[in-house]
């Protein structure tokens, strides 16, 4: 090698070690953000945090997110991303509720995530449908929509068996008769705002249209 070049290569050799130095620091100073903590969640959704006044959610969801209350949605196997996008939306003012939305506030971002990841690894108990008179008409409803209206099927964005899809559509099959309809009635009167698609199917529904796809929904597996 020419001597003359070596002090120029010696002198950017040193300054790609000085820049690789500085950016293995940085990486180090920010590391990746920690992955969701099931274990954490499972703690913290059935104990709480009474050092911080945090109620434990098993008192209004159950055992493993099978709520018994019908009024309380059954959580077990949501998607992660959908219920971790819950909780935040009850903390802003699309989707305001007196309790969750004081609980969500309470929580921290991570802790958010990890009640999310573990509730999703839990294996939802089977509801039924009730009403047998209108179960064939939710059915219809369910799978092919309302054309009329405008209204399209429930199952091209739940699924066939109401599974739901990660972080944008919930699990709906098994859900509560009593929570399904209080959605889509909150929906159409906007108190409830965190899904403008759902506002505007919800609107073209009538009160007995929610009630027969919801009946038909708690029945299914």
């Amino acid at each position: 090698m020419n001597r003359a070049f070596t002090p120029v290569v010696h002198s950017i050799f040193t300054a790609l070690m000085i820049f690789s130095g500085t950016a293995f620091a940085a990486d180090a100073a920010h590391p990746a953000a920690a992955k969701a903590d099931p274990a954490k969640g499972s703690s913290l959704y059935a104990d709480g945090d009474t050092g911080r006044g945090l109620p434990a959610c098993v008192s209004c969801h159950g055992a493993a997110g099978n709520s018994t209350i019908t009024a309380n949605p059954k959580l077990a196997g949501q998607p992660e991303g959908y219920l971790y996008k819950q909780l935040v939306d009850f903390t802003t003012p699309n989707r305001q509720n007196p309790v969750m939305t004081m609980y969500a506030k309470m929580l921290t971002d991570a802790e958010k995530k990890n009640i999310a990841a573990y509730l999703s690894t839990q294996g939802q108990k089977p509801g039924a449908a009730k009403n047998k008179d209108t179960v064939e008409w939710g059915k219809k409803i369910y799978r092919g929509g309302i054309a009329e209206k405008n209204v399209p099927a429930c199952a091209s964005c739940h699924g066939p068996a109401g599974a739901g899809n990660p972080a944008r559509y919930p699990r709906i099959g098994g859900q509560h008769q009593d929570y399904t309809i209080a959605q889509l009635e909150g929906f159409k009167a906007k108190g409830r705002k965190n899904s403008a698609e759902m506002t505007t199917i919800a609107e073209r529904m009538s009160s007995d249209e929610m009630k027969a796809v919801a009946d038909y929904v708690a029945g299914l597996k």
